[in-house]
């Protein structure tokens, strides 16, 4: 199993689109999120000189989106999506604790927010992650590297 990151393409924007509404849809109705095709768009191309591409043998599976804020001396994680059909294969816990092992180099902190229904939050928990503040849909979530 050759897991690795590959810069996003425009040519990529119809997978991510499909991927947003496999890995989150269900989690932004049940708050109450917008989900047409144009929040998803924004969604997507925030950032998107950081996005990266997860393939499995070359195959994209994935989304791994996240950009160092040097003046903050912070990682922030903006966005992870490992499509459904490879869920819960050690693939999302593996690139954060890459992600955890690159902040600690520079003693960072790792910053990121998640939907409150979204099951990852229990990652995000044991990985040591701790709730700093939350708005009516997200927790915003911090570790100390």
């Amino acid at each position: 199993m050759n897991i690795s990151l590959r810069s996003a393409l425009e040519s990529d924007i119809d997978f991510l689109v499909d991927l947003r509404d496999a890995t989150m849809r269900d989690y932004l109705e049940q708050v109450g999120m917008p989900i047409s095709l144009d929040d998803y768009l924004d969604r997507i191309q925030y950032k998107f000189d950081c996005a990266q591409i997860i393939t499995l043998d070359q195959v994209p599976i994935g989304l791994f989106k996240a950009e160092f804020q040097a003046q903050q001396n912070l990682w922030n994680l903006i966005q992870i999506q490992i499509h459904p059909g490879y869920q819960n294969a050690n693939i999302g816990s593996r690139l954060l604790k890459n992600l955890i092992e690159s902040a600690q180099v520079t003693q960072s902190r790792v910053s990121l927010s998640v939907v409150k229904t979204n099951p990852a939050y229990q990652l995000y928990q044991r990985l040591g992650f701790k709730k700093i503040s939350e708005s009516d849909y997200e927790y915003n979530l911090e570790l100390q590297a």
